[in-house]
């Protein structure tokens, strides 16, 4: 075989290979992920689903990617949807399907799309944009209506979420006893809602796709023995019938989600107008004394907790002032190795409590959430009259971390060890059954999570609302709807969601151009200040001589002041020549910087390529001489 035959051979096998190579790429599920969140990685708790699915479910995901005008990041977005869809087909291993369609206009597709629940949005060209997920299995069936860019970091939790949902034939049941209308207000039957009227909170809709959620009246003297978990927030006059069936249920190793708080901004407020039409001010603070003595839990209804390293800037009439009862807490503050709170990245917990459990006590307590030990105590009455700025000096730090949220496990004793209460003298009503059995201590070993505060469940501070085409779309503030729908989760027994939480999105900021631009600004922020000084002081020069006039009207400017005057407009005018050339080193440090990163991208394959190849040939030369 001549030399030239050899190389014709040669480069038709290179060319087989790179073929062959893109084409097992594209069929093998087999992949590296380098993204700094992994965000094309299934997490544990996704596997474990997948693993868990009975009957094949199904996959539909339309998006219009034939519609013109589409935005760019949904575009971008719907690539990462559909990629992720299809490491869920890898890894369910034939229990999931997937089928993309595109819903062209006046389709069978597009009627498809409408029939299924997804929701259309309009471009600036008055086209449909269907960008959605159908989920079936069986006859049970769930949908993401439209993918919306704000809920990107959360978009593997969703799709988890949605096939996990069409497995559930029935949902697990929550009873929710709350003075706090999370529910919303009560509408008559006929009447269209007020504008005034307490709207449904996001974190019951958040709850509601877990769970069937029934309302207790706090005049109710039992609870259905159909409730799986048990909500009681911000409790307000309960009665002792109520009381008992929530020490019962917990007693029963059935999971309580407890929220109490010694300050209620809600309720704070609603005092407000209460007192302006003279009616008596509500309940600020919650307590539940009896069952959480029994329980072995310490908490004390007329202690707020102050954090002056988490206080929360807020706006004021005096500008912005750090307010040491908002508390801002980061990753630093949570439990990273209990699952409610292991992937949380803020929180903020306003006029909260704190607890604790009491020395006598043999419970497990597992804090989730902590304040520093720069937190204090501050009597709720104080924040009624003492400015945001002057709270910080009422403060004496304790010098250890309060737990501000925890998880409480053990053999609980009742606070009813006789039975049921007997009714009240002057309740006329019947008794309510006497149970078929009373619990004096724990059936199995219970579980509490217990949180002391309850505004951080309101929409005022969790979420923001505004206009997504044409659309009321919600962005997170915080992380304090997912510490909600985790917890519920965690209790109702489906840990496998807890773990596939917030992973960031796939726009990363380019950190080192931003560090360089910060520490430009640094180099210069001081120069300028300084000037700013400068200029302020010599205008108050030039307003002292606009009073010293004479007859004719005349400014009489002493040689010293024409003296500063003249070094003071050489000084900025030295100054802004500095800011320059900082401003253009910082440009040429970019510019040098990209320039790098392209020759990098450009000469990276090739320059592994030569390498190989040089290897090749130096190996192929040595097995010639020897």
């Amino acid at each position: 075989m001549n030399p030239a035959t050899r190389k014709t051979i040669a480069i038709g096998l290179i060319l087989l290979g790179l073929v062959l190579v893109n084409y097992l790429a594209g069929v093998l599920s087999f992949r590296w992920d380098f993204t700094q969140d992994r965000l094309y990685t299934l997490s544990p708790g996704t596997r474990s689903l997948l693993a868990q699915i009975e009957e094949p479910v199904s996959l539909q995901f339309y998006f219009s990617a034939s519609v013109e005008g589409v935005p760019t990041p949904i575009k971008n977005y719907a690539t990462r949807v559909e990629q992720m869809l299809r490491q869920y087909v890898a890894r369910g291993r034939g229990a999931v399907t997937l089928q993309v369609i595109d819903p062209r206009p006046d389709t069978p597709e597009e009627e498809a799309a409408a029939r299924a629940g997804l929701q259309a949005q309009t471009t600036p060209t008055g086209e449909n944009v269907y960008f959605g997920l159908v989920a079936i299995q069986a006859d049970m069936e769930a949908t993401i209506p439209f993918f919306v860019l704000n809920r990107e970091p959360f978009l593997e939790y969703d799709l988890s979420k949605l096939i996990y949902s069409v497995q559930q034939f029935d949902k697990p049941r929550l009873g929710l006893i709350s003075s706090i209308p999370l529910m919303g207000a009560p509408q008559m039957p006929g009447m269209p809602p007020q504008p005034q009227q307490p709207r449904r909170q996001v974190v019951v809709q958040e709850w509601e796709q877990t769970y069937e959620i029934e309302e207790i009246d706090p005049g109710a003297d039992a609870l259905s023995d159909s409730f799986d978990v048990l909500a009681v927030i911000h409790p307000q006059e309960l009665s002792p019938g109520l009381l008992y069936a929530i020490d019962q249920f917990l007693l029963s190793g059935r999971p309580v989600f407890l929220a109490l708080d010694p300050s209620s901004r809600f309720f704070r407020a609603q005092a407000g107008q209460q007192q302006m039409f003279g009616g008596p001010p509500p309940g600020v603070s919650s307590d539940l004394p009896e069952l959480l003595s029994a329980w072995g839990i310490r908490y004390r209804a007329e202690e707020v907790v102050g954090d002056t390293a988490l206080a929360t800037t807020v706006s004021t009439g005096q500008g912005t002032v750090a307010y040491p009862v908002w508390l801002s807490l980061r990753d630093e503050h949570f439990n990273d190795e209990a699952p409610p709170t292991s992937l949380l990245n803020s929180l903020l917990f306003v006029e909260a409590g704190h607890f604790s459990l009491r020395d006598d006590s043999d419970h497990e307590l597992t804090p989730l959430v902590q304040a520093t030990a720069r937190n204090g105590i501050i009597n709720p009455m104080l924040l009624q009259f003492t400015q945001p700025e002057e709270l910080a000096a009422q403060i004496a730090a304790t010098g250890t971390p309060m737990t501000l949220a925890g998880l409480i496990r053990g053999t609980f004793s009742s606070a009813f060890p006789d039975g049921p209460p007997a009714p009240a003298d002057d309740d006329d009503s019947p008794p309510p059954p006497r149970p078929e059995t009373h619990l004096r201590e724990s059936a199995r070993p219970g579980t509490l999570l217990f949180v002391a505060d309850t505004d951080w469940l309101l929409d005022d501070y969790s979420v923001r609302r505004f206009n997504f085409l044409g659309m009321t779309a919600l962005e997170p503030l915080n992380d304090n709807l997912s510490f909600a729908s985790n917890s519920l989760e965690f209790l109702g027994g489906s840990e496998d969601l807890i773990g596939i939480r917030s992973k960031g999105t796939s726009v990363r900021p380019f950190e080192v151009v931003r560090k360089m631009e910060l520490a430009a600004q640094e180099r210069y922020q001081a120069r300028l200040q300084e000037l700013e000084a400068r200029l302020t002081e010599v205008q108050e020069n030039l307003r002292n001589l606009q009073a010293r006039r004479d007859e004719a009207g005349q400014i009489v400017a002493s040689p010293e002041i024409q003296e500063a005057i003249e070094e003071f407009r050489v000084e900025e005018a030295r100054m802004r020549a500095e800011r320059r050339e900082i401003r253009k080193a910082l440009r040429e440090d970019i510019e040098r910087l990209e320039t790098v990163l392209l020759l990098l991208n450009l000469l990276a394959v090739p320059g592994l390529v030569g390498v190989a190849g040089i290897w090749f040939f130096t190996l192929r030369s040595r097995r010639r001489r020897g």
